[in-house]
């Protein structure tokens, strides 16, 4: 019977160490993804007098595109959900949260205009 139990903790523990790892690498893609785009949308006004484009279609329709196709509305990435709320001339707003709040990530992760990131905390609802 304590083998069981102790077989059941170290269980627990291994558990909960491939969480966290798991947490950790999530959020790094999901920051490299969101510099990804601003990187993009910062290259874009640099070319166009600082004017950012309309919309991210138009990153990946210029020649040659600042991004690929794939990063065009909301997708997932590694646990993350990306999107951009705001892309227009003026500036931009993206955001990248976790799927599941303590499972795939515990941090949301916004970047405005001028690649100025915030990160905050998903707040776990129980």
């Amino acid at each position: 019977m304590i083998v069981i139990a102790l077989a059941a903790l170290v269980l627990r523990f291994a558990i909960m160490q491939v969480i966290t790892f798991r947490i950790a690498q999530n959020e790094a893609d999901a920051e490299e993804s969101l510099k990804l785009v601003t990187t993009a949308l910062e290259n874009f006004a640099n070319d166009h007098d600082h004017a950012y484009p309309a919309s991210l279609e138009a990153l990946a329709a210029a020649t040659p595109p600042y991004i690929k196709s794939e990063y065009l509305g909301p997708s997932y990435t590694r646990g993350y959900v990306f999107n951009c709320l705001r892309v227009e001339p003026s500036g931009y707003t993206c955001t990248v949260m976790p799927v599941r709040c303590g499972l795939t990530g515990i941090k949301t992760f916004t970047v405005t205009t001028g690649q100025v990131v915030t990160a905050e905390s998903c707040n776990i609802k129980e």
